[in-house]
């Protein structure tokens, strides 16, 4: 079976991981070169970034992305020194960081009273619901809320207030929402998971280093349960990731590389793809190096 031949519709699954998010620009690329393009989109914290940006531009969701990441700041995400995150948590006793960046950037880039209806794909915003732990997919209303909640990093961000729920970010519960872009009817799924999409990083070395390590491996054991199941009913395409680096997830100083690398990796999976009907094709950091 050809990718032209994989059972329609694809649904694209894009996962969280904060500046890690840069690879899906290089995996796009590689998919779009490859002449596979998505029918739905699923999206998670970054992902949803991303999958929003993917769902509204259509011909040139790809060149408008590539623009975005080139563009991105850690000081324009995450705003404020030192004495403003003390402060802020201070006030809030939750969070350091407020999420007037994030709606800035939504508001610049896909318009602050965008719906999920106006867009050009059905989009699919993963967040997770703070009374039952269980992850909300949000389809239907305004893009901006949605967006803010499946990105609200406890701790990082304050939870979101949306239609009466309030929620965080939906990579705590469902990173790589394989689940819901199967209930949003794809019939093939392509993943583009940024956390650990190919392999394990070596041992943390700092305490910043093992608190990401944990979370990062709690959202990966996700997707390893995650994939077999979704791959028993639909072929799963799940794209690797390049040789993993020492990157924090907040910094945005390495995109063009992360993006290059993502690209050369996921060209070379693509070019010796074979697809047989349902089933795993490539796997989620499963090799550790």
């Amino acid at each position: 079976m050809s990718l032209a031949d994989l059972p329609r519709p694809v649904g694209f699954v894009l996962g969280g991981g904060g500046s890690l998010g840069a690879m899906q620009v290089g995996m796009l690329r590689a998919l779009t070169e490859a002449g596979l393009t998505a029918d739905v989109v699923t999206g998670t914290s970054v992902g949803s970034l991303n999958a929003a940006v993917l769902a509204r531009s259509g011909e040139d969701a790809l060149a408008r992305l590539h623009d975005i990441w080139a563009h991105m700041t850690r000081a324009e995400a995450f705003p404020g020194g030192v004495l403003s995150r003390v402060r802020t948590l201070t006030q809030s006793k939750t969070h350091l960081f407020p999420n007037t960046g994030l709606a800035g950037i939504i508001a610049d880039h896909l318009g602050s009273e965008t719906r999920f209806e106006d867009l050009a794909l059905p989009l699919g915003v993963v967040t997770t619901q703070v009374d039952t732990a269980e992850p909300l997919l949000i389809r239907s209303g305004r893009l901006l809320e949605p967006l803010l909640a499946s990105c609200a990093i406890p701790g990082i961000f304050p939870p979101v207030e949306h239609e009466g729920q309030l929620l965080y970010d939906g990579g705590l519960v469902a990173n790589v929402p394989m689940r819901q872009a199967l209930a949003m009817g794809a019939k093939s799924l392509v993943v583009l998971d940024c956390a650990f999409p190919g392999k394990l990083p070596t041992a943390p070395r700092t305490f910043a280093e093992v608190m990401m390590f944990t979370a990062m491996i709690s959202m990966r054991n996700q997707a390893v349960l995650e994939a077999p199941v979704a791959a028993a009913q639909v072929p799963v395409l799940y794209l690797p990731g390049p040789a993993p680096v020492r990157v924090n997830p907040l910094d945005f100083g390495h995109t063009e590389t992360l993006a290059e690398a993502a690209y050369t990796a996921a060209c070379e999976y693509l070019g010796a793809l074979s697809v047989s009907g349902p089933g795993l094709y490539g796997a989620p950091g499963l090799v550790i190096t």
